[in-house]
């Protein structure tokens, strides 16, 4: 499902906004999603991370979870009310941050409060699916509902069936249309109930509760930023056409994020439940786990990507004028594989009774990210921005891991991560080898047909590729893989 909306994505991105769109249209609606998407992440007040650490102590299938699930309505909805009036106050300063560059965001200021309140409960509606593990539905209207809403829209847009507002309204609706349907799904599992059941929780459940939801309040201040900050500051200081370009690296990029999106949301409720039974053995090896194939997938997405880049702009509408985010790609790409590879060490933390570090974390690695884009864009236009977040993210990690390990003796490295990185660096310096002996050799014509280079390519990654997982079998990097391949040999000899 994450593949099908992935390719719905990729067709949307790369091939109808850079075909359809100028780049100015095309940073003005990521900026408008991202300031969506800050919004609601502010105003979710940390719930998600709630509902994960203290579904366990509500669960109770019979009895509608105790009512748990009015307090993850409630919740949001005071934490939307009391980031709305502080959007509404910092109106002014917002608008003068912008239209210098960016005037045309300005306009659609107030757009933001409804993008915002719907990204929030799809959201909100999408974790209680998720911890009923009931996360089929949900992750469809994500994956792959929203994405074809959305290039329905840019396509009426692109044939002037609609205007820019109109397609500012469509892209509102979209987000109210994901909620709605996962509120009926929640309902027609008929396992939540909307009444509230003040007597069950315990006053030190409560209390527990309560502090840590407000702890987590201060804490998505700085988490819910980072993400979007980049692009923020390339619009107030570049402008929306700088964003556009930035908006296609960062997608390509960002493919590395999607198998972690599935194994992240499956994997977070058990990573809660290891912790609260105190078996950290077990919290030990789950993470190990998960890191561990997290990182072997995404280095064999990121060495597809990088060692095709240049092919890949060829293909792209227009790729001539996005190419400048070559290097885009490359530091947000490692920045993709670092964060899926290692956020399971955050996840660890914020679900144990050390989660008010992360406080501190999130606090080192939101002013990183600020110092940085401050001291890099300006010398280095859009790549200083996915610089500065490979930077503030490094030393984030580098933090944490040391904290989750010296409190926990938890951590998600293994000397298989050794192996797997001795193996992708190994398949570049082949590829560039390739590159340089066999690629050149057979096209001496420096202006090659692309469906040539795209042949040649295919088969130059297959045989790289090929060679790569040969290493990984014959090391035994990953139990899982090793298994399901000696099933398969198994079944074939009978």
């Amino acid at each position: 499902m994450n593949y099908i909306g992935t390719l719905i994505g990729m067709f949307t991105t790369l091939f109808v906004l850079a075909k359809f769109l100028s780049q100015e249209e095309i940073g003005l609606t990521r900026a408008f999603i991202d300031a969506g998407v800050l919004f609601a992440g502010l105003a979710q007040i940390g719930t998600n991370a709630s509902i994960f650490r203290f579904f366990p102590y509500f669960k109770n299938s019979e009895n509608n979870n105790n009512g748990f699930f009015f307090w993850t309505i409630i919740l949001p909805f005071i934490g939307f009310c009391f980031y709305l009036i502080v959007f509404l106050l910092l109106k002014n300063n917002i608008t003068i941050f912008f239209s210098k560059e960016s005037e045309l965001f300005v306009n659609y200021f107030y757009f933001i409060i409804p993008l915002g309140f719907f990204l929030l409960y799809q959201t909100v509606f999408e974790t209680n699916s998720v911890v009923l593990q009931r996360v089929v539905v949900p992750s469809f209207v994500r994956e792959v509902g929203i994405r074809l809403m959305l290039l329905v829209s840019y396509f009426l847009f692109a044939y002037d069936y609609i205007t820019l507002t109109t397609l500012i309204i469509t892209i509102c609706f979209t987000y109210f249309t994901a909620a709605a349907i996962n509120l009926g799904y929640l309902f027609y599992l008929g396992k939540i109930s909307l009444k509230p059941k003040f007597h069950y929780p315990s006053k030190k459940l409560k209390k527990e509760f309560l502090f840590y939801t407000l702890f987590l309040m201060a804490s998505a201040l700085t988490t819910a930023i980072v993400p979007t900050l980049g692009s923020f500051y390339i619009t107030a200081k570049l402008g929306l056409a700088f964003t556009g370009v930035y908006t296609i690296a960062k997608y390509i990029a960002t493919l590395i994020d999607i198998p972690y999106r599935s194994l992240g949301a499956i994997s977070s409720p058990h990573i809660s439940q290891t912790l609260k039974d105190k078996d950290f053995t077990q919290t030990n090896r789950l993470i190990k786990k998960i890191s561990l194939h997290q990182f072997l997938i995404g280095t064999v997405v990121f060495f597809v990507i990088w060692s095709n880049i240049d092919l890949i702009f060829q293909f792209i509408p227009n790729g001539d004028s996005f190419a400048a985010g070559k290097w885009v790609v490359f530091f947000l790409g490692l920045t993709s594989l670092l964060n899926t590879s290692l956020v399971s060490g955050a996840t660890t933390l914020s679900f144990s009774k050390y989660y008010y570090y992360s406080l501190l974390f999130t606090f080192i690695l939101t002013t990183s990210v600020l110092i940085l884009n401050v001291l890099y864009v300006p010398k280095w236009g859009i790549t200083g921005a996915a610089l500065a977040q490979l930077s503030s993210y490094f030393l984030y990690f580098l933090l944490l891991l040391s904290l989750v390990f010296w409190k926990l003796k938890v951590i998600p490295l293994s000397w298989k991560h050794l192996k797997i990185l001795f193996i992708i660096l190994i398949l570049f310096g082949l590829d560039a080898l390739w590159k340089h002996f066999i690629t050149a050799s057979i096209f001496h014509d420096t202006d090659v047909n692309r469906w040539i280079s795209a042949l040649e390519a295919v088969v130059r990654t297959a045989v790289l590729g090929g060679l790569g997982f040969l290493c990984v079998y014959s090391w035994k990097i990953s139990e899982e893989v090793n298994g399901l391949l000696q099933m398969k040999k198994n079944n074939a000899s009978n």
